[in-house]
């Protein structure tokens, strides 16, 4: 697994996941002891070390809960929330093209398109960077920046509103990555 790949796994399952799920006991024990920064590739120390004084899982619990419950959350993680014409069935047949196994869940879900771009980095097909890039610029970045500023201004909890902070820096350098590599793959199917 590579750095974009863990990057996107890493703040995927954090959106997608609650807190108190047995997956993410590793990552926010990371998180708390302050060691997600020697792994993390991205410079964002200063971030890194906010969300870790951040970290208290019962305050947390709470914010994931008011921010993201599908009843009573005041923060939509689903890309239908900001882009009304937005069509998981699209998304799903993009990812199934390329071999990502069926899912019943919301494929519009802000950490499950994170999830997926990690799968797709993943799996290394041939056309992994234009399949990102497509997944970057059609389905996810059209409306992180709405969906990342309700975050930071509903969090009740330090940590979430760093993590929003995090992601957005992320996302803009993974997205400045995958421009790098199409580049790259231009320049030698040139040659």
């Amino acid at each position: 697994m590579n750095e974009f790949s863990i990057v996107c796994r890493i703040l995927g399952s954090l959106f997608y996941r609650q807190p108190q799920d047995p997956v993410l006991t590793p990552l926010l024990t990371l998180i708390k002891e302050g060691k997600l920064a020697q792994q993390w590739p991205l410079e964002q120390d200063a971030l890194l070390a906010r969300l870790q004084k951040g970290g208290d899982l019962p305050a947390i619990a709470a914010d994931f809960q008011a921010l993201f419950d599908s009843q009573e959350g005041s923060v939509s993680p689903l890309r239908s929330s900001y882009e009304p014409d937005a069509d998981d069935e699209e998304i799903r047949t993009f990812l199934h093209q390329r071999g990502m196994p069926p899912d019943d869940g919301a494929v519009g879900h802000f950490g499950r398109l994170l999830l997926a771009a990690s799968w797709l980095e993943d799996q290394a097909q041939e056309d992994e960077t234009a399949a990102q890039i497509v997944l970057f610029d059609k389905y996810l970045l059209p409306w992180s920046d709405r969906f990342l500023g309700k975050v930071e201004s509903h969090a009740a909890t330090a940590f979430y509103r760093t993590l929003a902070i995090v992601c957005r820096e992320a996302l803009a350098a993974m997205r400045e990555e995958l421009g790098e590599s199409e580049a790259e793959g231009d320049s030698e199917a040139e040659a």
